[in-house]
Order: structure tokens, then sequence, then C-alpha cells
């Protein structure tokens, strides 16, 4: 049997990413050909390096445990999974990550242009899907959370309630008592398999794939779980922490892995996408990580110039007006915008000035303002206010 990529880094078919980053570097440090005495260091050096490329790939690694070791070589080999392209992480501490290059459908991502890997999967090998193995990943499910601006100015710890699939705690995701009697599948004869053959744009290709009959099992039961009615799963509601990073976007998606669906047969969990929507500040305006704040200011204000407080996510800011500040004219507080995700440093608070024009005038301010028009030799009737005048000139 060919030895598979989880084998290859000794590795759990539901070993997290971390745990695949930290088994490629144990097993790089033993068998790179630069450090090693072993006769075939540069071959299993390559076997390692491409394991761990897969793995870490969530869609490579979704299509690899559907298709099986040799299907999905043989899918490369026919060009099935070139990179796409697509969007970055996002990411999120606790558990919680950026979709990855191919993403789930979501924004944290998507292929760009060239078709999802189930639509390569489609095309090699006729829409089979499943593995050919009872045992195979649970699906992905998405949810969403709504933030402040302020809590992804910080990075927050946000709780959720989700209704999800769970595997059945009374048979185990079994689907039938521990104790029920079993007869051999005669579909896959205890295979838990069945082949079959298909004409394809590449000539007949033979699949493998999982018995529809016993789902992979191999035996069939003659009595059925009472909880679960056989699925293996039922439906409870969960309280999850997610940590949001601070910098995060509106619109962005963190994954939790292994907090989606339980795969088939106590196959392991798919993860959770959740949408993140960051609620509008009424004080600020958002581009990337540079927030934009409009400040009315007075007429004197902008004519002898002051010193003003300027709101911040944060708190407040002072910022010197100069003398003859015109209205729209733009000033950069630095470092009081939002951080950069999983970066160093935040972006510039730029501040917009709007000279604010008085509209109901007493008295003493008319004759202030007539006095001033009338000595930069304005002529101003006293019958017609100074800004009726201004506003009769156009």
């Amino acid at each position: 049997m060919t030895e598979d990529f989880y084998d290859i880094l000794e590795v759990d078919r539901d070993a997290s990413e971390d745990e695949i980053n930290a088994a490629y570097r144990k097993k790089a440090a033993r068998y790179h050909p630069d450090v090693s005495d072993d006769d075939d260091a540069e071959e299993k050096f390559k076997r390692i390096k491409k394991a761990k490329e897969v793995l870490t790939d969530e869609e490579k690694r979704q299509a690899y445990d559907r298709m099986g070791h040799e299907r999905f070589q043989e899918a490369e080999k026919r060009g099935g999974f070139e990179d796409r392209g697509g969007a970055g992480r996002a990411g999120g501490a606790g558990g919680a990550r950026g979709q990855g290059p191919f993403g789930a459908g979501g924004p944290f991502g998507g292929g760009g242009g060239g078709g999802s890997m189930g639509d390569i999967f489609e095309q090699f090998f006729g829409g089979m899907s499943d593995r050919g193995s009872g045992r195979r990943r649970g699906q992905d499910l998405r949810t969403e959370i709504e933030i402040d601006l302020a809590d992804a100015y910080h990075g927050v710890e946000k709780s959720l309630t989700v209704t999800r699939p769970e595997r059945c705690g009374d048979c185990d995701g079994r689907g039938h008592p521990a104790d029920a009697d079993a007869r051999t599948c005669p579909e896959c004869n205890g295979r838990g398999q069945v082949r079959q053959v298909q004409q394809t744009p590449l000539g007949r290709v033979q699949q493998t794939g999982t018995c529809p009959r016993c789902e992979g099992d191999g035996e069939l039961y003659d009595e059925r779980c009472s909880t679960c009615g056989g699925d293996g799963q039922t439906r409870e509601e969960s309280t999850l922490n997610v940590e949001i990073p601070a910098g995060i976007q509106d619109g962005q998606t963190l994954r939790m892995d292994g907090e989606g669906a339980p795969g088939p047969n106590r196959g392991p969990s798919g993860d959770l996408l959740i949408d993140v929507t960051i609620r509008d500040d009424e004080r600020f305006e958002r581009e990337g990580t540079e927030l934009h704040h409009r400040l009315p200011i007075s007429v004197p204000q902008a004519t002898f110039g002051d010193t003003v407080a300027v709101p911040t996510v944060d708190g407040q800011e002072d910022l010197e007006i100069p003398s003859g500040t015109q209205s729209g004219e733009e000033f950069t507080i630095r470092g009081e915008g939002m951080p950069r995700l999983r970066g160093r440093g935040q972006g510039d608070l730029h501040v917009h000035v709007q000279v604010v024009t008085p509209t109901d005038l007493n008295d003493e301010q008319r004759e202030a303002l007539t006095a001033f028009a009338e000595a930069g030799g304005e002529e101003i009737e006293v019958r017609e206010g100074f800004w009726e005048k201004i506003k009769n000139t156009f």
C-alpha cells in the first residue's frame, strides 16, 4: 500500500495545521539532504515537503481526504490542482484563523477564475465526492457575528451560540448500539467500497467510492440508535468563544478548526466559518487602516486658530487649528487609525475640517460682522444682513 501523506508526517487524520507544521519541522530536520546521512534523504525530504504542502492547504486537504492518496496524485498529474489565487488569511487567535486562499465560498476567500476543487473533482472523477472510506471529514459550517469598531480596534474575545450537528452521545456516532448484531454488507462484501468505471473526456476512469448501502462500514446492523435514528448525529446548541484579532475588517471571515459538523462514521469534524460584520460608527469612516473624521469648527476658530479636541477610537486627541484655515482642509493625526491585521503599527486618523456658517445672528453679532465687512471695503446696507448680502451676490 502506498504511504499516504498522514503516514509520511506521522500525524492523525484530524491533526490541526499547527500539529502538521510541527511534524514537518521535526521530519525536515531529520531528513534534510544537507544534514542527513540517510541514502534516501533527498527523496524522503521531497515526500515530507509535499505532504506538508497538501495538508496545510485547506482545499487540497479536503480533496485529498475525499479522493485518497492515489486518486489525488492522479488528479495532480492531470493538472487538477494548480494554484488559482485568492484572498489571504485574516486570522484570529485561539483557534480562529482567516480563511485560506481557496476558502469555503465566503469572503476570509474563494479561488479566482478557475473554479473550485469540487469543480475539478467533478471534471476528473464524475462527481463522486467520497474518498472511498466511511470515515470522512465533516462539513464546514458558517455563522456570523457583529462587533463594534472599538472591538475591531482592540481585538476582543466574543461568545457565540450556534446550533449544529454533534456526534450522538449515545452511540458515539456509530448510528447503532454497540451490541447490535451485524452482518456483512452484500453490496460491497464487507469492503466498505464499491468500484465503478466511468467514461470521461480523459478516457475511462475507475473510481472507488463509499458503498451507498453500508456507508463505508462494511457491515449492516439489525438495530438503529433510538436517539439519532441511525444518523450518528444530533443537533445541539453550543456556546463557543472566538478570538477576534485587532485590525479585522468588515466582511472578513474567521475559521475555527474542528468546530464544524462531525464527519460520517466518526470522522474528523469540519471547521466553523464566522463572517464578521462591523457596525457603523457615526464618528468615523474607515478605509483599511485609515480613519476619517469630519470636524465642524466655527468661523472665528477658522479665522483666528484654536486648539480643539478630536475623538479617537480610544479617547480623544488635541488638534491645533491654524489661523486662516479653510473649509475642507485635512489634518492628519499619526498612529490613531486602525491596527494593521497581524502586522506592526497603525494607520492614521484624517481630520477633515468643515467651517460652519452661522444661520441665526443676534443684533450684536450682526453689527460686528457688518463692521468687519465694511473694514474690508465692502458696502453693507444696514437693512440687509451680511450673510443675506453675500448670498444675493450670487
